[in-house]
């Protein structure tokens, strides 16, 4: 039985402005209730998005939220959807391309949707610190570029290995992206360049980053309240996508 979760949607416009909003779903992949009390703020469980489904993760994003796994007791995990107080958004043309991030983007082969299952992957390498991308989430966003939704920018070397990259989902003018990774100096970099450029057409779109880290404060990323980002959020999901699947 599919939980009915439209009266118990986590509307962030509803958080308190200081908080960064987690609603964890409050049922599992097959509809069992979980019995959790995990120590947030507000709201601590939500009927809404207990499973991966491609419908479920577009609602979720287009009423400003997004998904990471939520890890319960060590064995068990629910889905939290998040919505910082603070969001971290890039205007494509505004990004800061250094002297040096110039000469090393000359040395790199870069693409789109080539190879998205290996971008986030990568991305997923449990070797890397604060890694939270599972199987579930793979599967889920591979999904979502199927259809043409998510999308996957790789960063190869000179001998054709893919050496950085990222992955996001656009809809509208909102291109969500979701990790990036390098395993070359400034990869990654290149990647998020190369999208902003590729999104650079004066419309008004955003690139969402989620946090706002030191990283990307030096390229360019500007912090909004969750208050704007909402407020905002029609207006860029009434434009035309950039891209397609097929890149």
């Amino acid at each position: 039985m599919t939980p009915d979760w439209d009266y118990d949607f986590p509307d962030p416009t509803l958080a308190p402005p200081e908080i960064d909003l987690v609603a964890i779903s409050a049922f599992d992949s097959v509809g069992i209730p979980l019995e959790i009390n995990p120590n947030i703020e507000w709201p601590k469980l939500t009927n809404f998005g207990s499973t991966w489904h491609s419908e479920v993760l577009i609602t979720a994003y287009e009423h400003g939220l997004f998904p990471m796994p939520y890890e319960i007791d060590g064995q068990d995990s629910a889905i939290g959807w998040w919505s910082p107080a603070e969001r971290a958004i890039f205007y494509p043309g505004q990004i800061i391309i250094s002297t040096s991030l110039k000469r090393s983007m000359k040395k790199f082969s870069i693409t789109m949707n080539r190879d998205f299952r290996a971008v986030i992957s990568a991305c997923a390498d449990p070797r890397r610190e604060g890694s939270w991308i599972n199987h579930d989430v793979i599967e889920a966003f591979c999904k979502l570029h199927e259809q043409g939704l998510a999308h996957s920018i790789e960063v190869r070397d000179s001998k054709d290995k893919l050496v950085g990259g990222l992955y996001g989902i656009e809809l509208g003018g909102v291109f969500a992206g979701e990790s990036m990774f390098h395993f070359e100096t400034d990869a990654s970099k290149a990647a998020l360049v190369y999208l902003a450029k590729s999104l650079d057409d004066g419309s008004g779109r955003i690139i969402d980053t989620q946090w706002m880290t030191d990283h990307l404060s030096s390229l360019g990323a500007k912090a909004i309240s969750r208050a704007e980002y909402c407020a905002n959020l029609p207006t860029l999901l009434g434009l035309a996508p950039k891209f397609s699947s097929a890149g």
